[in-house]
């Protein structure tokens, strides 16, 4: 299985691009990260469909969606490795991870996810959120070898 986190907007160098970095090197599934930017000025409605649209352009055509949303379900580690380790035993190629802008997903891209999931009702800067995702792939990986890592 191959994962690819595709999110909008470009991260340089600093604290929060090595923590990706550090639990993204721990993933032993492929795993690609796709960072797009809209450069045109749009209104916000027109904005959150264009990122909607790069978005769905970076990720492989058949890839199970998985969109980072404050709207969505607040899942436990455990049940995100679940879920994960389900779509990995049904045979996906693709598993991708969409974080949005700073408006969100529009609904015709949370219309196209297969699991809308939240951090939580805080808001967290993208580039934190890439991280966290990041440590909680490598969480689900770990737990699904067994390992204790999951219960740290």
């Amino acid at each position: 299985m191959k994962l690819t986190i595709a999110c909008i907007g470009r991260a340089g160098r600093g604290p929060e691009r090595d923590l990706y970095e550090h639990y993204a090197g721990r993933i032993r599934w492929p795993l690609t990260l796709r960072e797009l930017d809209e450069k045109k000025k749009l209104p916000p409605a027109e904005l959150v469909r264009r990122e909607g649209e790069l978005l769905l352009g970076a990720v492989p055509d058949r890839a199970v969606l998985v969109a980072l949303d404050r709207r969505g379900k607040v899942v436990d580690s455990e049940a995100f490795a679940r879920r994960i380790g389900r779509w990995r035993d049904d045979g996906v190629a693709d598993l991708a991870f969409l974080i949005g802008g700073a408006d969100g997903h529009g609904e015709p891209l949370l219309q196209k996810a297969s699991l809308v999931v939240s951090f939580g009702a805080m808001t967290w800067p993208h580039l934190l959120a890439r991280a966290m995702l990041a440590e909680q792939i490598y969480r689900a990986q770990q737990l699904l070898t067994g390992h204790p890592y999951h219960r740290a």
